[in-house]
């Protein structure tokens, strides 16, 4: 299957919010903070959708990045279940990951959930390093935060110009970024 990343908008909120709901069921954002989230200055909203079919959201990652910045912070990264595995959510990511450095952006900084190996992985496979936990960060459920943080320049590898690389043992086909 072929995946096209693009700029997050308004009309993907839907399959956003089906996305958030089902894969942070205890601590899910609401519309309006998603809203906010895709509206606000400085955010840098992707989505990903099967080539063919550019209205049905697949999987989403954001980032705030206000311009001149010398940090940014990962805001949410997510990918339906049935997605997950085959290198979309560090696609997103390492295209977010650019964006922020030709922006001029040196550190990024994330919160994942303690109970999230899978994720903590990836983020470890790009560079990012554990910095401190935060306990009971995510409620209701009392679950700690692992903060992470990534020195931009040492570890971010640049995609081609309006194309993501594939990664991971199941490689993603050929992929459009439009803006």
């Amino acid at each position: 299957m072929s995946v096209l990343l693009r700029t997050a908008t308004l009309d993907d909120l839907d399959g956003i919010m089906a996305i958030e709901t089902t894969t942070f069921e205890n601590d899910a954002w609401s519309r309006a903070s998603m809203t906010h989230e895709l509206t606000a200055p400085g955010g840098r909203y992707l989505v990903a959708t099967a080539e063919g079919d550019d209205t049905t959201v697949i999987g989403y990652a954001g980032m705030l990045a206000p311009k001149g910045a010398p940090e940014a912070d990962i805001q949410t990264i997510a990918v339906l279940a049935e997605h997950q595995g085959k290198g979309l959510g560090r696609a997103m990511l390492t295209q977010l990951l650019t964006e922020a450095r030709q922006g001029g952006v040196r550190e990024v900084f994330l919160e994942v959930r303690a109970d999230n190996p899978g994720a903590q992985h990836l983020y470890e496979t790009l560079g990012f390093e554990q910095i401190a936990v935060r306990t009971r960060y995510y409620m209701p459920d009392g679950v700690d935060a692992v903060v992470m943080r990534l020195n931009v320049p040492a570890a971010v590898t640049e995609t081609t110009p309006g194309r993501v690389e594939p990664f991971g043992d199941a490689p993603l086909d050929e992929q459009d970024v439009r803006p």
